[in-house]
C-alpha cells in the first residue's frame, strides 16, 4: 500500500546564474535556527569550494535540510549554468516539487526556461518565486507575467498556472505573498512549501529502492552515494543488491555499512531511514549515479534518465617545455592520470579517456566554463600540465553526414553594440532567429550557433560592448557541419631564444602586437608572448641587450618606455590558443607556446599543412 509520509517535504530550488538561489537557501537555514544565535555564518555557506565563492557560481548541487513546525524540509541547491545541467537533472529526481526562482528585475532568462524545462518533463509541482523585489528597478508584475507566458510556451499543464507567487528579497531575508506588501521574514515561503509541494509517497512495507541521484567524495570514507528511499526502509548493516535501469546486466550484492540523513549543513548518522527520506550511503566502493539499492528478493531498478553528452573535448598534457617542472609539486603521466581519473568520482558530465600516448589523456566536458574549472581546480592543488584549444565533438548521422554540437545564444546589448555583434556573429557561422527591444534601452539577439562559434567569443565580446552585454547560452541538440571556421584572425609573437626578457628587446618588440609580458620574464624559443597585428606569426629576440659602444650622444639612453602587459586569466588563455598551440598551466604560471617549439621543425609542420 502506498502511504505519503506527512512529516517530510523534498524541494529543489532552480533558477538561471544569479537570481539569487544560494542567497535564499542561506536565509531559510538561518531563520529556521539552523545557526546559533550567536554562530560566525559566512555569506553563501552553500557553496562551499573555492571557486564557487570568487566566482558567486554554484557548480555542484548541494542537499541541506531545515525543519520548520515539526516537519523536515530537504531542500536542494542546484547549479544555474548549462555547463552544470548535468547536476540539475538528475537531482530533479530525488525531489516532489521545485522553487523556481526569478530575479524581479532580470525576469525570465534562457537557463531559467531550461531548468523549468526539465521540472516539468518530470512532472513537478512548482513554486514561483519573485526574489530580489527590493532592487530599485524591480517590476514584479511584468515578471509574474513572464513567467505565465514560459509555462504557456513550455505547454505546462494547465494546474501549474495557477502556482502560488511568492516575492521575496533573500538579501533581507522576507518573503510576502503579494507584490506590494513587504514580509517580515521567511515564515510565507515555508508555509507554501508545506501547503504546496506534495509529502513523498511509497510503499514502506515493499523491498528497498533507494535511487542514487549524487555521489559525494571524501578521502577517509571514499565514495558516498546520495538518493531519495523511494519503497521500503533501508537500515544500517543490511544487505541489498545494485542494479541500473540503463546496465541491464548489472547485480552486485553489497552492504551498507553507515547511513546518514541531511540536518542543516551536518550529515548526522541513522540507524535506519524510511520512504521520503534523503540519505547519503557510506561503504560502497562502487556505487555510481542512476543505480538502484534494492533488497536482496526482488531487485527492480528506478528508470533514469541518461545524463546529457559531453559536447566539447581538449586535451591534457603532461607538461615538456624547457621550464617544465619546476613549478608545479604534481608533473608526471601518473600523476595527472591520477587525478583526471578521480575526478569521474563526483563529476557525472566529465568523461576522460586516454590517447595512443601515455603523455595525454582527452577530457570531454559540457562547455568551456565545465573543463576551466576543472583546470583551476588542478593548478590550485600543485598540478602542472599543458592542455590544447578546445574542440567540439562531431557526430555522424545515420546517412553518414557529419553534425556537429549546436547551441542558441540569447544576447542581451545596447543598442549601439546590436551591428557589431551580429556581424562577430555572423562570421562564426552564427545565424540570427530574433531580435527585439528588451528592458533598459537594451536590444535582445537570439541566434542558432555552432558550439565551436562560440569558442573563444566570450572575450572579444565583453570588449566589442564595453563590458555592457550579456550573454546565455543553451545546448541545442546537434546540427549538419556549417563548414570551417578560422578561430583567430591575429598571428602570436614568439620568442626566439632561451633566456630572461630585457627592457631593450621588449621596447623594440612592443611596435609588432601586443605584449603579454613584461621585463625580467623567463621566456623560452617558441613561448608566445605576444598577438601581432597581422594574420602570420613574428619570432622576436627580447633577451636581446643594448650592444655598449664609447660615444655616448646626448638623448639616446632616455629611460626606454614600455606600454604594461596584457596579462591573460585562464579563461582569456583558452580562448586565445589556436589550435598548433598549447597553454602551459602551472600554479604559478599560465604559458602559451607553440605544439613545435623548434622554429625549422615547426616551418616544415607548416609547409606540409599548406
Amino acid at each position: 500500500m502506498k502511504q505519503k509520509r506527512e512529516d517530510i517535504r523534498n524541494v529543489a530550488i532552480i533558477a538561471h546564474v544569479d537570481h539569487g538561489k544560494t542567497t535564499l537557501v542561506d536565509e531559510l537555514l538561518k531563520q529556521s535556527g539552523v545557526f546559533r544565535a550567536n554562530q560566525e555564518v559566512a555569506e553563501r555557506v552553500m557553496d562551499s569550494n573555492d571557486i564557487e565563492r570568487e566566482r558567486g557560481i554554484t557548480i555542484l548541487s548541494k542537499n541541506t535540510a531545515v525543519t520548520y513546525k515539526n516537519t523536515k524540509i530537504n531542500i536542494v541547491d542546484t547549479p544555474g549554468h548549462a555547463d552544470f545541467g548535468g547536476e540539475v537533472e538528475r537531482v530533479l529526481k530525488m525531489v516532489n516539487g521545485v522553487v523556481l526562482v526569478v530575479d524581479a528585475f532580470e525576469g525570465v532568462m534562457p537557463q531559467t526556461k531550461f531548468v523549468l524545462r526539465k521540472a516539468l518533463e518530470l512532472k513537478l509541482p512548482l513554486i514561483a518565486c519573485v526574489n530580489k523585489i527590493d532592487r530599485p528597478e524591480a517590476r514584479p508584475e511584468e515578471v509574474v507575467d513572464e513567467i505565465l507566458e514560459l509555462l504557456i510556451d513550455l505547454e505546462a499543464d494547465e494546474s501549474l498556472l495557477d502556482c502560488p507567487f511568492v516575492f521575496a528579497s533573500a538579501k533581507t531575508g522576507t518573503a510576502s505573498l503579494s507584490a506590494d506588501e513587504e514580509g517580515t521574514d521567511m515564515q510565507p515561503l515555508f508555509e507554501t512549501i508545506l501547503n504546496y509541494i506534495p509529502a513523498p509517497e511509497g510503499d514502506p512495507d515493499a523491498g528497498t529502492q533507494v535511487l542514487i541521484s549524487t555521489i559525494d567524495y571524501n578521502e577517509y570514507v571514499g565514495r558516498i552515494g546520495v538518493g531519495k528511499v523511494d519503497n521500503g526502509t533501508i537500515a544500517v548493516n543490511q544487505e541489498v543488491v545494485i542494479v541500473n535501469h540503463h546496465e541491464p546486466d548489472k547485480q552486485k550484492k553489497v552492504k551498507v555499512s553507515k547511513l546518514y540523513e541531511f540536518d542543516g549543513l551536518s550529515k548526522v548518522e541513522v540507524k535506519e531511514a524510511g520512504i521520503g527520506s534523503i540519505v547519503a550511503i557510506s561503504g560502497i566502493a562502487d556505487i555510481h549515479i542512476g543505480d538502484t539499492l534494492c533488497s536482496v528478493d526482488n531487485p527492480a531498478p528506478i528508470p533514469f534518465q541518461k545524463i546529457s553528452e559531453p559536447t566539447i573535448a581538449m586535451h591534457f598534457i603532461v607538461n615538456d617545455s624547457p621550464l617544465a617542472g619546476q613549478e608545479g609539486k604534481y608533473v608526471t603521466s601518473r600523476h595527472l592520470r591520477d587525478r583526471l581519473f578521480r575526478e569521474l568520482n563526483t563529476d557525472v558530465s566529465l568523461r576522460v579517456e586516454e590517447t595512443d600516448t601515455t603523455e595525454a589523456f582527452k577530457v570531454s566536458g559540457r562547455g568551456e566554463l565545465h573543463l576551466s574549472v576543472l583546470i583551476e581546480n588542478m593548478r590550485r592543488e600543485g598540478y602542472e600540465f599543458a592542455v590544447s584549444k578546445a574542440e567540439v565533438l562531431y557526430h555522424t548521422d545515420e546517412n553518414g553526414h557529419k553534425t556537429e554540437p549546436m547551441e542558441i545564444a540569447y544576447v542581451d546589448v545596447p543598442e549601439e553594440f546590436s551591428g557589431t555583434v551580429i556581424q562577430k556573429l555572423s562570421t562564426r557561422k552564427g545565424e540570427l532567429l530574433s531580435m527585439k527591444p528588451a528592458a533598459g534601452g537594451y536590444t535582445r539577439l537570439e541566434f542558432s550557433i555552432p558550439s565551436r562559434g562560440l569558442i573563444g567569443y566570450r572575450g572579444e565580446f565583453m570588449t566589442d560592448t564595453k563590458g555592457n552585454g550579456i550573454m546565455n547560452t543553451s545546448f541545442d541538440g546537434y546540427g549538419p557541419y556549417k563548414g570551417d571556421l578560422a578561430y583567430r584572425a591575429k598571428g602570436s609573437l614568439i620568442a626566439f631564444e632561451d633566456g630572461e626578457t630585457i627592457t631593450y628587446g621588449l621596447y623594440n618588440a612592443q611596435e609588432r602586437g601586443t605584449l603579454f609580458v613584461g621585463p625580467g620574464v623567463k621566456v623560452y624559443s617558441g613561448m608566445v608572448i605576444g598577438e601581432t597585428g597581422r594574420t602570420e606569426d613574428i619570432e622576436l629576440n627580447v633577451c636581446k641587450k643594448k650592444q655598449l659602444t664609447n660615444t655616448r650622444a646626448s638623448g639616446s639612453d632616455e629611460a626606454l618606455r614600455l606600454s604594461p602587459p596584457r596579462i591573460l586569466s585562464l579563461e582569456q588563455a583558452l580562448d586565445f590558443i589556436d589550435t598548433d598551440e598549447l597553454l602551459e598551466v602551472t600554479p604559478e604560471n599560465l604559458r602559451i607556446r607553440k605544439k613545435i617549439l623548434d622554429p625549422t621543425l615547426r616551418k616544415r609542420a607548416g609547409f606540409k599543412k599548406n
